[in-house]
């Protein structure tokens, strides 16, 4: 095979998706490959569900730290967080001027807007579900949120 058959096998390879090319022939065998050889690599990952250690002990500073976080689970049993329904960026108000929707201690009525989540240039209102008293806001404005994020602590009226 000459240089000129080979230019053009070449040309052919690279103005096309082909990565790799073999002919055989008789007494000649020709192989074009382009771009990098094919890398693998292993990823390991926590799994996203732990299930519960239980503790190997428990230091006497840590008891009364406990014994605070029984009344605030007793408070939370009456409390509903407002959920993030999609990823994207936590807004408060319809724009940087504007007066948020919400504060804390508002009364919110049933599909009253109480934020904006921003989801790929498109503004999507979350509304309320229910009558509800906003107990704690949860997010920071223009704070990234993930699906399923907290983004109020309500209370049902």
């Amino acid at each position: 095979m000459d240089i000129k058959d080979l230019k053009t096998l070449i040309k052919m390879v690279t103005d096309t998706d082909i990565t790799e090319f073999e002919v055989e022939s008789a007494d000649e065998k020709v192989v074009i490959k382009r771009g990098k050889s094919q890398e693998i690599v292993h990823v390991s990952s926590t799994p996203a569900y732990a299930p519960p250690m239980a503790p190997a002990m428990v230091a006497p500073a840590a008891a009364p730290a406990a014994a605070e976080t029984a009344p605030a689970a007793a408070v939370n049993e009456k409390h509903e967080t407002i959920n993030s329904p999609i990823v994207g960026t936590f807004y408060r108000a319809p724009s940087p001027d504007s007066d948020p929707y919400v504060e804390v201690g508002s009364v919110v009525e049933k599909g009253q807007v109480l934020c904006i989540v921003e989801a790929m240039k498109l503004m999507n209102e979350i509304e309320a579900e229910f009558k509800c008293k906003v107990i704690e806001i949860l997010k920071e404005n223009a704070q990234p949120v993930e699906f399923g994020d907290p983004l109020f602590l309500v209370e049902r009226l």
